[in-house]
């Protein structure tokens, strides 16, 4: 049996790669940014890909797709984690962006596909003045779900990055579990470096591009941040400076260390976030060059493959790559939900079969 996964928030395709890698089939994906829609598109050309915003799609119209498949299906929503990160200060409490995973569990409810999987920041189950997260818990357990939800580190599944987040993985009628780490303490592996993923690619000024790679690219950077960056020792930060080159806002703020800081080659990089290529928005200077990651090594310290191709300017780019689950991580949840398909601990559910007019999903989907 081949899982069939549809993935909602699908962005540029981390889960969807990490999956498919796994031996999972991608069947379909939905995605309100066109950039990140056309990025998947191209890379998983076998996929029905959907750029719109999942309040205007409806549960029935999958249909077509859904009623080809005898075979186990998996729906993810890994829905945009602003609204729930501890950087939010620019959120408010009515942010639409909160209701998204109310959004995907209406699919969730009218299809009770036999697996789902959410990834998140760790802030969406402390949400107590808007209990997304809990919502969505009742609505599983009331559908005859199990879930394991747990807070996992990139690093622990061979991703060379800081990066924790909490996933969700629910079954119908049986326990689904999490994996359990294959890198760090407790494991015959270290953790994966910065330098074992982007240290033979070639070098690069601030606001170069490789002759080779479109994406290999580094932003420019300012007179003064050139300074500052060749005053930063590998895996530094601001106190390597002299205090002529200190933000006002530093002289009285010790937080926020990473920001203006170089990575270290033998350590795992700082979690990517959206400005993953800005030198002034986090410990996103290259170890050794005078300018921040490029896109590339961006995408590297994701996970992605060198052949990845993304789609978009620069910094749609960028935000493609920090939004993305990482796919080693990915991966290693898909071996895991296999593992649940030949241990027999389901019972592949029966979807319903849908009378009355269907609205056709064709003139949704982006074209090849």
């Amino acid at each position: 049996m081949n899982i069939k996964v549809f993935d909602f928030f699908s962005g540029c395709g981390g889960t969807s790669l990490g999956l498919k890698n796994a031996g999972l089939d991608i069947s379909f994906a939905l995605d309100f940014n066109l950039d990140a829609a056309t990025t998947f598109k191209t890379n998983f050309p076998e996929a029905t890909v959907v750029n719109a915003d999942i309040k205007t799609v409806i549960p029935e119209q999958l249909y077509s797709l859904i009623k080809k498949f005898d075979d186990p299906i998996l729906f993810c929503g890994c829905a945009p984690c602003q609204p729930f990160s501890q950087q939010k200060q620019a959120i408010t409490e009515d942010d639409p962006r909160k209701n998204l995973l109310s959004e995907f569990g209406k699919f969730v409810s009218f299809w009770t596909p036999d697996f789902v999987l959410v990834e998140n920041v760790p802030g969406i189950q402390k949400m107590n003045s808007s209990p997304v997260f809990s919502s969505f818990l009742s609505l599983l357990e009331k559908k005859g779900y199990q879930h394991s939800t747990k807070i996992l580190t990139a690093g622990s599944f061979g991703v060379p990055q800081n990066r924790r987040r909490l996933v969700l993985l629910a079954a119908l009628n049986s326990d689904p579990g999490l994996p359990e780490p294959t890198y760090g303490p407790k494991t015959d592996r270290p953790f994966s470096t910065v330098k074992e993923w982007i240290s033979d690619l070639p070098a690069l000024a601030a606001g170069e591009q490789d002759s080779h790679d479109v994406d290999h690219q580094a932003a420019s950077l300012s007179p003064l941040n050139i300074l500052r960056i060749k005053s930063t020792l590998e895996g530094g930060g601001r106190e390597n400076w002299d205090e002529s080159l200190w933000l006002n806002c530093h002289k009285s703020h010790k937080g926020h260390s990473d920001v203006y800081g170089r990575l270290s080659w033998n350590r795992v990089a700082s979690a990517m976030t959206t400005r993953c290529v800005s030198y002034s928005n986090g410990r996103f200077g290259h170890p050794d060059q005078d300018r921040a990651i490029s896109l590339r090594e961006a995408a590297c310290l994701q996970t992605f493959p060198r052949d990845f191709q993304f789609f978009g300017k620069f910094h749609s780019k960028a935000r493609q790559v920090g939004n993305a689950v990482p796919p080693l991580m990915a991966k290693a949840i898909g071996e895991h939900i296999q593992k649940q398909i030949c241990a027999k601990k389901f019972q592949s559910h029966k979807r319903r079969k849908l009378k009355g007019r269907i609205k056709k999903l064709g003139t949704l989907e982006i074209k090849p």
